[in-house]
């Protein structure tokens, strides 16, 4: 098999887009099929995993690039005759492999994976809300079938007018994030820099940004016997400093491999405070690493997590269930093990292997679902 992966993020930028890619590349060369990639000018390698990486114009917004609509793209798939184009998180560059694909007549497979609309409403943007919907049923609609990681984010599609949506979730690192990594030397050395009296870790992974609303963790102030750990960095850490001034934090700034394994091993327990994930990648890290997670009630952790068994979910409207449910592990040892490993057990079907296999499957469904060769969908 044949893939173009047009992706409107990739590699140097870490980030969910970039690391499914990266995933769904490795998959690809580990089954054999050929691939280019296509992706918005920002230093990324010449190759990946043997496969070309070819950069496009783009313009930086808000840390970010975005890459512009370009010739190269229809001369590109043109020249390397894809079985299926592969489209990312498609905005300006997506589009505009969709629409080269129909009209060369090759099935493409739109991944959605960024919340455009609420990204809208969160800025206040009038009637941007309305208008990003609009935006995502054109570009969608016109691929031969759309993937969303969640229930929930499939609902938001088919109600905006998304047609042909599907369901494909996302893979975990089961060895990289593993329970016996509390025993690696680097994971004890951590827990003991978090806790050095014996605290209760309670840990964040993620971008501090404003849709991650960790200015929530506030209503966890006056819990004894507790530290929080934050992982990663952006733009929001002003004001989460602000908000959580007078609690017990660390603030351990971008992790990646070995040292982000690290620190889900010195974590008790996984707190997530954004109510518009459309996934939740690290859920699913912190499930792996055997460690209960409190997430909202909204969005991608509705599907990740099993209320009362692997974690608990809480009401978007306020924060005191959060508190309570962080105050109930916190004081519960066997409970925090008993969801610890039942969190473990749930992602163990949810390898990268697994899921990309998946993939496959959903490429052949778009493959066998398109008219005779030069018949395209003209969305």
């Amino acid at each position: 098999m044949r893939v173009a992966v047009v992706t409107e993020s990739f590699l140097p930028t870490v980030n969910g887009v970039s690391g499914s890619v990266v995933q769904v590349l490795r998959h690809l060369r580990r089954r054999g099929h050929d691939a280019i990639v296509v992706v918005p000018a920002a230093g990324a390698p010449a190759q990946f995993e043997g496969f070309p990486v070819h950069e496009v114009p783009a313009i930086a917004y808000r840390q970010f690039p975005v890459g512009l609509p370009n010739p190269a793209v229809s001369r590109l798939l043109a020249e390397f005759k894809p079985d299926v184009v592969h489209a990312a998180s498609p905005f300006l560059l997506g589009a505009q492999a969709i629409a080269a694909a129909n009209k060369l007549g090759i099935p493409s497979v739109a991944i959605f994976q960024t919340d455009v609309a609420g990204y809208a409403r969160r800025n206040r943007l009038t009637g941007a809300a309305g208008l990003a919907w609009k935006v995502v049923r054109w570009i969608h609609n016109a691929a031969d079938l759309t993937l969303a990681p969640s229930t929930a984010s499939i609902e938001d599609l088919e109600r905006a007018g998304v047609e042909r949506v599907h369901r494909w979730g996302r893979g975990v690192d089961l060895e990289r994030y593993h329970p016996r990594n509390r025993l690696r030397p680097s994971a004890v050395a951590l827990r003991q820099q978090l806790a050095p009296n014996g605290e209760i870790v309670v840990g964040y992974v993620g971008r501090v940004a404003p849709e991650k609303q960790l200015e929530r963790l506030a209503a966890l102030r006056g819990l004894r016997g507790i530290r929080l750990a934050l992982v990663g960095h952006g733009p929001a850490l002003p004001s989460v400093e602000r908000a959580l001034h007078d609690m017990p934090v660390t603030y351990l700034g971008k992790l990646t491999g070995d040292e982000l394994a690290d620190a889900y091993a010195a974590f008790d327990l996984f707190v997530h405070t954004g109510n518009e994930e459309t996934f939740g990648q690290t859920l699913q890290e912190a499930h792996a690493s055997g460690v209960p997670v409190v997430a909202p009630h909204a969005g991608g952790p509705i599907d990740l997590v099993a209320h009362g068994e692997d974690g608990f979910l809480f009401d978007v409207i306020g924060e005191e269930r959060m508190r309570t449910f962080v105050a109930l592990l916190t004081h519960d040892p066997a409970l925090r093990a008993r969801m610890g490993e039942a969190g473990r057990r749930k992602v163990r079907e949810r390898s990268w292997e697994s899921v990309c296999d998946d993939l496959l499957e959903w490429y052949r469904v778009a493959m066998d679902a398109r008219t005779p060769a030069g018949v395209g969908r003209q969305g």
